[in-house]
């Protein structure tokens, strides 16, 4: 099969594709929309035009274990879903690629930097280009369907897919997540699209310490988790059952 025709698969296929692998969520963005983001390398998008943004919902049960720090309990089902992410963006990845495309799945949590907690791409700024969801206030990714209870993860591709729209914020003026954030790192700022700086929306340095000293320290969760503000928000408190995938 010719190249040219590959790259015009349809956006519908991928996103039936990755469902069957395993993913709740699946839309594209175009990466004109993320233009100067930073990423490392430097040059890690330079070829690709699209990126597969991928979310699995994490447990109600699990999440609803957290109080004012992670669980156990939280911290094993967290780096599940992680795994289970980057199993279903390498299978994608394979897809795309046996279909003549290029693709590159990237890792759905890879620290590379410790003391300003990046990876290669934020995967969250690729969710909200793509629809997914909007930023929250915590700078989670917020899905109208599930909240900020999602794990994501993203493939880069060359193929030449349609694009999702973005969804408007429908924050408001809810204060959830900065009045239950136990480091007291969430400003309540809101946000149209995204913030130019994180530091817009949080005190960085306060969820950083709080995460990567003492939560991290926790017997039996050994990683820099916290999962409160995922916990109180009421998008994924009031999720219908059953809710249709899009």
């Amino acid at each position: 099969m010719a190249r040219s025709e590959v790259k015009a698969v349809d956006s519908r296929q991928v996103k039936l594709a990755a469902r069957r692998m395993g993913a709740l969520l699946v839309r594209v963005a175009d990466l004109g929309l993320l233009a100067g983001i930073a990423t490392q390398p430097p040059d890690l998008l330079s070829g690709f035009g699209r990126a597969v943004s991928l979310a699995v919902r994490i447990s109600d049960a699990a999440i609803e274990t957290v109080d004012d720090r992670p669980t156990p309990l939280y911290a094993q089902h967290y780096l599940r879903v992680n795994a289970l992410l980057d199993e279903i963006g390498v299978r994608l990845a394979n897809w795309l690629e046996e279909r003549g495309a290029r693709a590159l799945p990237l890792p759905a949590s890879q620290t590379l930097d410790r003391e300003n907690c990046t990876s290669f791409l934020s995967h969250k700024a690729v969710a909200v280009a793509a629809g997914i969801g909007w930023q929250g206030k915590s700078l989670l990714t917020v899905s109208p369907e599930h909240g900020p209870r999602i794990r994501l993860a993203t493939v880069l591709t060359d193929a030449d897919l349609a694009p999702d729209p973005r969804l408007r914020n429908r924050c408001g003026k809810c204060t959830a997540c900065r009045d239950a954030c136990p480091s007291s790192a969430i400003k309540g700022a809101n946000t149209d699209w995204h913030y130019a700086d994180r530091d817009e929306a949080l005190h960085f340095s306060r969820c950083r310490d709080k995460v990567m000293t003492e939560f991290a320290a926790l017997p039996h969760v050994g990683h820099p988790i916290c999962g409160v503000c995922i916990r109180v928000c009421p998008w994924g408190q009031r999720r219908k059952r059953g809710a249709a995938r899009t």
